[in-house]
């Protein structure tokens, strides 16, 4: 009974306990390393939000339709689906080094090819080719995040909420650049000049991830999808990655739109619009970093917060009819700067949180855990990044931008109001958990002390 009490109180006092942290001064590889993955966030977000401003008016004067336009934004994130649940499986067999390079390679070429699409004639044909050629940008996409995210986690095994957070700056900064930088060159060059360029871009960062990034020798596991999502703490957290991307999605598809015919604005001014999301998002990235790995324990309440805060300004940004408050410029300003800060800090733990529950369950730690997470986390991400353009196109073509918006945030809503129901139940049996110990190690000692009284007597 002794050993089964002080294996009780071991487990249940280690567990909590963060792991010792090296220290503050990063050697040189962890410095090229963390350059190159911010070259790769910076990258190809800006190639991924190019679009936004001026690619769904240009649809529009192909003869595309708004429901149309949002698929062709979800199928990018479809294919990053299905390619981030392979790529990730296999990222030891194919090597996490080859898997960003050509990543990034076939990412660049697919970005210059859709930049002479508008040569292509209107109707099936236009519609087609921005298909193959957004699912085929989309794979490479897959590999090079999927791999990214892996390589960080095992260069900074103890650190990985602040450096996402650290990384995230730069996915910011390529979000914020994108629309009006693609809005500007578009209205000063044309429709082909954007991609031309950012594919450029992006080959440049083949030859610079080929010279900085370390190369890793892993042993492929046998652990499998199916077996990380068994569990609930896992899908929750996924459920919550695909309303943050989601509604992420739906903006990109669906906010320029709105903004020309609500408030007349040009699309350069979109751009800027749009930079009222990845501005505060980007900034605040680095400092929910922090806080999540200084206080890991805070992480859970995070994530509800953020969500709660999704909800209500989503809802607000329309705003939705039921209110019956009239759609403002300002309103619409405000609403997109706190839904940029509360997605924040809804999606820096949760990467964290997924590879700390695999560790839990006994998934080993190496490189071929980090890419079923790093899959898992991609696929679920890009699975929103489909959602949100799509049913969001449709319900804007059916009703209105109001009531698409007001569906993603009753989503957020859902998500933190689950997570509040699930860590409320893990702390009531944490605190069992530690009465039915406390009760055990009384039992013990009461059991003791009668045996040793005697003894002394005797």
């Amino acid at each position: 009974m002794a050993t089964s009490v002080d294996q009780l109180t071991a487990n249940h006092v280690d567990c909590p306990c963060p792991p010792e942290t090296p220290g503050s001064k990063m050697t040189r590889q962890q410095i090229l390393t963390l350059i190159a993955m911010a070259s790769i966030n910076f990258s190809s977000m800006i190639c991924y939000s190019i679009l936004g401003p001026f690619f769904p008016h240009e649809a529009e004067k192909k003869g595309v339709s708004q429901a149309v336009i949002g698929l062709i934004f979800g199928c990018y994130a479809f294919c990053t689906l299905v390619g981030s649940l392979i790529l990730g499986k296999y990222i030891v067999q194919i090597g996490a080094k080859f898997m960003v390079t050509a990543g990034l390679f076939v990412s660049g070429g697919c970005t210059v090819v859709f930049g002479f699409l508008d040569r292509a004639p209107e109707g099936t044909v236009f519609i087609v080719l921005c298909f193959v050629v957004r699912s085929m940008n989309a794979v490479g996409f897959a590999a090079a995040v999927t791999s990214s995210f892996a390589i960080s986690a095992k260069v900074f095994p103890h650190n990985i909420a602040t450096i996402l957070g650290f990384m995230e700056i730069f996915t910011g900064i390529g979000l914020i650049l994108g629309p009006p930088l693609g809005g500007w060159m578009y209205q000063s060059f044309g429709y082909e000049i954007p991609f031309i360029v950012l594919g450029c871009l992006l080959f440049l960062t083949v030859p610079l991830n080929m010279w900085i990034l370390p190369s890793f020798d892993a042993v492929a596991s046998q652990a499998s999808f199916f077996r990380l999502c068994t569990r609930v703490k896992i899908m929750l957290i996924c459920f919550v990655v695909f309303t943050l991307s989601s509604g992420i999605g739906f903006l990109d598809a669906t906010l320029s739109l709105f903004a020309m015919e609500k408030f007349s604005m040009s699309t350069g001014s979109v751009g800027l619009l749009m930079i009222g999301v990845s501005l505060p998002y980007g900034a605040a990235s680095p400092v929910f970093g922090i806080i999540s790995d200084k206080y890991p324990f805070i992480r859970r309440w995070m994530m509800v917060s953020g969500g709660m805060a999704s909800a209500v300004s989503f809802c607000l940004l329309g705003p939705v009819p039921v209110l019956h408050i009239k759609s403002q410029l300002w309103l619409t300003v405000v609403m997109l700067v706190v839904i940029g800060f509360s997605l924040c800090m809804t999606c820096i733990p949760t990467f964290a949180e997924m590879l700390i529950c695999a560790h839990e369950n006994d998934f080993e730690e190496g490189l071929s855990t980090l890419g079923l997470v790093s899959g898992l986390f991609s696929a679920v991400w890009s699975a929103g990044m489909f959602f949100g353009p799509t049913v969001g196109g449709y319900i804007t073509q059916k009703l209105n931008f109001e009531w698409s918006a007001g569906v993603q945030g009753a989503l957020a809503f859902l998500a933190a109001f689950l997570q509040i129901i699930y860590f409320t139940n893990e702390e009531i049996q944490e605190r069992r958990l530690q009465q039915s110990i406390r009760t055990e190690s009384t039992l013990f000692t009461e059991e003791k002390s009668p045996l040793l009284s005697s003894a002394h007597h005797l």
